[in-house]
């Protein structure tokens, strides 16, 4: 799936931004900032973002840790990352990127503050095996964040499966020439365990002495954190 998943994304990659801000109404922005909150990351940590894309993520996180910390982004798909060093040098953000795989990250254990992933892990082969990878570049007492989609109940749910199933398809493919890849990205959000599901895979990963899961927006997404052992 891995290779399938590298050229889904490398197809879409410089339309990626612009159709990310069309289908979420700009909201993605404000998950951003809370999945941050939620890391308890501030002044002069090292952070890694995994699965960076274009390094909105990182972008904010170095934001927050300011020339004091250290920020990288990874992303196994180079034409994702093309765009990153351009768009942080435009804010004047001195933030490292690195095309790398996050089941297999070429960093030394406990080298980090905070290990994020954003949109990424139910693109990954063994999610497990991400969290405990992602688990073990970062120190003691750090933590790890995922932010990702679940699946919203009730009305609300029902009206955000009609769009994901129908709007999200037709407006991603009409901006990016890939309708395939917007009707794959919202039925992996779909299937992806969501709340209580994703923090058994937390347990099984064995890396963590706490963790928790914070739904956004009528369960739309959530932040799940990590504390590592």
């Amino acid at each position: 799936m891995s290779t399938e998943v590298r050229q889904m994304f490398s197809s879409i990659a410089t339309k990626y931004d612009v159709t990310n801000e069309v289908l979420s109404f700009g909201i993605h922005r404000l998950w951003r900032r809370t999945a941050i909150r939620y890391s308890g990351a501030k002044q002069g940590d090292t952070i890694l973002d995994c699965a960076t894309g274009t390094g909105d993520l990182a972008l904010a996180f170095k934001r927050t840790v300011g020339a004091s910390g250290r920020v990288m982004g990874t992303d196994f798909c180079k034409e994702m990352l093309d765009n990153a060093p351009a768009k942080a040098a435009r804010e004047g953000l001195q933030v490292e990127f690195q095309v790398a795989d996050a089941m297999a990250l070429p960093f030394a254990d406990a080298s980090f503050d905070v290990a994020s992933i954003s949109f990424g892990i139910r693109n990954v082969d063994d999610p497990v095996k991400c969290l405990k990878e992602m688990a073990r570049v970062v120190r003691s007492g750090g933590r790890v964040v995922v932010l990702e989609f679940g699946q919203p109940t009730g009305l609300f749910g029902g009206l955000f499966k009609l769009y994901s199933k129908v709007i999200m398809p037709a407006i991603g493919g009409l901006i990016t020439g890939n309708r395939a890849a917007y009707e794959y990205l919202p039925r992996t959000a779909a299937a992806f365990p969501a709340g209580d599901k994703f923090l058994s895979l937390m347990d099984q990963a064995g890396a963590y002495k706490e963790r928790v899961a914070h739904p956004l927006t009528f369960g739309t997404s959530y932040v799940y954190v990590g504390t590592v052992r």
